[in-house]
């Protein structure tokens, strides 16, 4: 027979040869399965680690304004109606460079809204520029570089 003893908010059990032999009867509840980006109500989740701290950055409030946008928008194409949003979002990116380096494109026009318009509208056009050059002879390797122009 086991020995309980407590001591504060500590408990503690001695088990017996005898407490080992027998299955244990404890039932753990169901664990729920974490939610996703959006809830089953439809609603952002804000604390999702999918995020990666974006939501509570020091551009934390325009990153919620432009992905609520984006989210809920009706619009045709989807989100055609929030590139305000996502102008203000990059341009408070900018100013935190540090924190933000690897989500902003250096390659932006004057506006710093290339990378954002480009995201947003999507004019069905691709450029199709590219070469398929071979690294070694066929015998030699099946690796094959992409250069994208």
């Amino acid at each position: 027979m086991s020995l309980c003893k407590s001591y504060g908010k500590d408990k503690v059990i001695f088990a017996t040869k005898e407490d080992h032999a027998t299955p244990s009867k404890v039932e753990l509840p169901e664990s729920e399965p974490r939610p996703g980006l959006i809830l089953e109500n439809g609603d952002i989740n804000w604390n999702c680690p999918c995020l990666g701290g974006m939501a509570i950055g020091p551009c934390g409030n325009e990153f919620r304004e432009a992905f609520s946008c984006f989210h809920y928008s009706q619009a045709e194409p989807k989100a055609s109606d929030c590139y305000e949003a996502f102008s203000t979002m990059n341009e408070c990116m900018r100013n935190y460079p540090g924190v933000y380096k690897q989500n902003l494109n250096e390659d932006e026009g004057e506006d710093g809204a290339a990378g954002v318009a480009s995201m947003i509208a999507d004019d069905g056009e691709e450029e199709d520029d590219v070469d398929d050059v071979p690294v070694k002879s066929e015998a030699e390797s099946n690796t094959v570089v992409t250069k994208v122009q």
